[in-house]
């Protein structure tokens, strides 16, 4: 099996970047990532403040996927994701949700056995594994693998965990894909900017859509497809959010727009992705038993 070494770091999608590895599809490999602070951060003492931050939120890659060209949907089928034992959090003064309040630089390292995160003595989370940072090369803008856009990039969906499918239109041949920022765990909004990050290997397979792509990223669970949409705000996020789900409806059942977007005040649950990057995270989340794939893709 193909494994790409977590030294092959970019910190940009960018189509100047060349390959590291060539896939072929239904190929099963590995990408080995290091965590968002690029392994900086290893004990309690070492904080924000000593970081390069010319060296934080890299993705492994780029990977071209043999025979995907502009206009295809790459399907990126997350197989299994592992984790290194220790975990690390912090707190980046005047970031965050609550960045207008009064706090230092803190560092905060957790130990992972047996599926949990150790918080505290008495304090511990049943570990899930997810991919923070997901996505192609965009065709012709260079963006910082710490943002986000509809090629997917720092999305931060805590849903993003093995046994998914990702959806994500390809902009340039080979659509020269990475990955990286693996979370032990998170949650919804990912609040204080930091989860529990944490180096890693994913082992992921790709197939291809031909000549159809969604609006924005599309995740897949075994009960339900989202719409992982972006914005300035998260007002905005929603509404991109929103729009794409009402389309998708309209596509799927050939409803009049009202229809549509009544039915989606009742069966398609806007959710927060993250609340802390310059671009706020929100997903559409609507079941299969409304929604099927073909309604997501356009021509």
């Amino acid at each position: 099996m193909k494994v790409v070494p977590r030294n092959r770091v970019i910190y940009t999608y960018s189509f100047r970047h060349k390959p590291v590895e060539h896939v072929k599809l239904n190929e099963t490999f590995a990408i080995m990532t290091e965590d968002a602070f690029g392994g900086q951060i290893k004990v309690e003492k070492d904080t924000v403040e000593g970081l390069d931050w010319s060296k934080v939120d890299g993705a492994t890659g780029p990977v071209f996927v043999e025979t995907a060209k502009p206009g295809d949907t790459l399907v990126v089928e997350i197989l299994g994701i592992k984790t290194e034992s220790k975990g690390v959090i912090v707190t980046v003064p005047k970031n965050g949700i609550l960045g207008e309040k009064p706090f230092g630089p803190v560092t905060k390292t957790m130990e992972l056995k047996r599926g949990f995160v150790q918080f505290e003595k008495n304090v511990r989370l049943r570990a899930r594994p997810m991919i923070g940072t997901i996505g192609v090369t965009p065709k012709e803008a260079e963006i910082p693998t710490g943002s986000l856009g509809r090629h997917g990039g720092n999305m931060d969906v805590k849903d993003v965990t093995a046994g998914v499918k990702l959806y994500l239109p390809v902009f340039v041949e080979g659509a020269l894909f990475a990955a990286g920022d693996l979370h032990a765990v998170q949650a919804d909004g990912e609040l204080c900017v930091s989860a529990v990050e944490v180096a890693g290997e994913v082992t992921l397979k790709f197939k291809l859509i031909r000549r159809e792509q969604p609006e924005w990223p599309v995740l897949e669970t075994e009960e339900s497809y989202s719409i992982l949409a972006c914005g300035d705000t998260l007002d905005e996020a929603a509404k991109y959010a929103a729009e794409a789900a009402a389309k998708a409806l309209m596509r799927e059942h050939s409803w009049s727009f009202e229809k549509a977007y009544m039915f989606s005040s009742l069966a398609a649950d806007l959710r927060i992705n993250q609340v802390v990057d310059p671009k706020k995270g929100v997903r559409a989340v609507v079941s299969k038993g409304f929604i099927t794939l073909k309604s997501l893709l356009t021509a």
